[in-house]
């Protein structure tokens, strides 16, 4: 019996012999009205009525008799009833304990039965998870060695296994693509076209799975190529977060070209052959120092929202930087452009420095705007300087400036006058000088133009 359940008062046989005393009571009080009736009548003064009134003292005195059973009859049935009652009640008690009882058991069984269920899913889980996670494993170690073979059908293999498991398993891209590049970093044998395929199809692989418009698109993966060696290395379309290409030597032809990227794009000290930008969308800061560009390089339409520095960098091709937004500072100090370069229409929303930029052939400015402040000083224009129609709406400095050729500013805005102090042209019946711009002859072959 639980602590919350009442208890019952216990339930007393009634013995024999109170029935006996009840009934030994009934017939002395009947012999007693008897007696006293009896005696009453025989103190009737008339004798004739005498024995109607002994009669009548019988009938009472049995009457008297029969009413004291008759209480005690009714009495006894009134416990019996009672004690069924009781009885009942008793049974619906039980029944009820009972119920609640087998309902508990059952509750508890079938809790046990739930919680034993929830172990073996949790284990068939574990078991099923440590199953998948060894079969990644020997996946992915049977690829690296197969990326590791001397021969180089086996490391294509080893390539396209790799491939094949980061496609079906996302949380492996990240392991994989560092794979990927760790082979790329690695020092390319001499004078083997086979391993140059294998490292084709590593590039590939990469920049396969870096654009974000394809439904083979990785996220996750980061390219560090630091120091790598890259062959005609094409990331058109893709989307590069944080990509180190520090020191990177890329040989033939190179391209960025509608590439998206987010974070830094670190190219500082990388080699290029030919390498296009064009249609470039960058937020974040673009490192192009110490940069060496032996062939052609195209900018065009490209963004820079967080400013491009291109410090101490040689262009030997022609360089084109045709209508580029420059959102933040940028700067090409001490960088050397060999052959022609234009910068028309491009707009550059940030402060420009080209302090000691040399220009080997023509510098075309031509309808470019400067919203910020421009600094030319000491920058060396070893052909002709176009700024033609180009607006200035902060000041411009070309200080110590060398032009060694023609240079025009017809039709050039400027929204102060701009600081020439010091600066040298060649003597050239070409040059469009700023409008108020002073000109001395210093001799036969160059000219100083100081401020006014």
């Amino acid at each position: 019996m639980s602590a919350d359940e009442p208890t019952e008062r216990q339930l007393r046989v009634m013995p024999w012999w109170l029935v006996l005393v009840g009934l030994l009571l009934a017939a002395a009080l009947g012999w007693l009205v008897l007696d006293l009736l009896l005696t009453e009548a025989d103190r009737a003064s008339q004798p004739d009525t005498r024995a109607t009134l002994r009669i009548d003292a019988i009938r009472t005195g049995l009457t008297v008799v029969a009413g004291t059973g008759g209480g005690l009859a009714l009495l006894l049935a009134a416990r019996r009833q009672w004690i069924t009652e009781r009885a009942q009640r008793h049974q619906e008690s039980v029944a009820a304990r009972d119920q609640a009882h087998r309902d508990r058991v059952q509750a508890h069984a079938e809790s046990v039965a739930e919680a034993t269920q929830r172990q073996q899913d949790r284990q068939a889980t574990a078991a099923e998870h440590d199953a998948a996670e060894r079969r990644l494993t020997e996946l992915y170690t049977r690829a690296v060695e197969l990326l590791g073979n001397d021969s180089a059908a086996v490391r294509l293999g080893g390539l396209h296994a790799l491939e094949r498991l980061g496609q079906d398993n996302p949380g492996q891209r990240p392991t994989i693509g560092a794979v990927l590049c760790a082979y790329l970093r690695m020092p390319a044998p001499d004078d083997q076209p086979r391993e140059t395929e294998v490292r084709r199809t590593a590039q590939r692989v990469l920049t396969r799975h870096l654009r974000a418009d394809d439904d083979a698109y990785w996220p996750e993966v980061v390219l560090d190529l630091t120091g790598a060696t890259l062959v005609d290395f094409d990331a058109t379309g893709c989307t590069l977060v944080d990509a180190n290409f520090t020191a990177t030597a890329f040989t033939g032809t190179t391209t960025f070209a509608s590439v998206t990227v987010r974070g830094r794009l670190q190219l500082g000290a990388a080699t290029f052959g030919d390498v296009v930008f064009e249609g470039l969308a960058a937020d974040g800061e673009v490192l192009l120092d110490g940069v060496r560009v032996s062939g052609q390089a195209t900018f065009d339409g490209a963004t820079f929202a967080d400013g491009l520095a291109c410090r101490r960098s040689t262009f030997a091709g022609h360089t084109s930087f045709r209508q580029v937004t420059f959102g933040q500072p940028t700067s090409f100090d001490a960088t050397r452009f060999e052959d022609s370069t234009t910068f028309r229409q491009a707009v550059f929303d940030g402060a420009l420095s080209m302090e000691h930029t040399e220009f080997g052939r023509s510098a075309n400015f031509h309808a470019a705007r400067f919203t910020n402040m421009a600094l030319f000083r000491w920058t060396v224009f070893g052909a002709e300087a176009l700024f033609d129609q180009a607006r200035f709406t902060d000041a411009a400095n070309f200080g110590r400036a060398r032009f060694h050729s023609m240079a025009s500013f017809r039709d050039t805005q400027f929204s102060r006058p701009p600081q020439v102090d010091q600066a040298r042209a060649v003597v050239d019946p070409g040059h469009r000088w700023p409008t108020g711009a002073v000109v001395q002859q210093l001799d036969d072959e160059w000219l100083l133009l100081v401020d006014r």
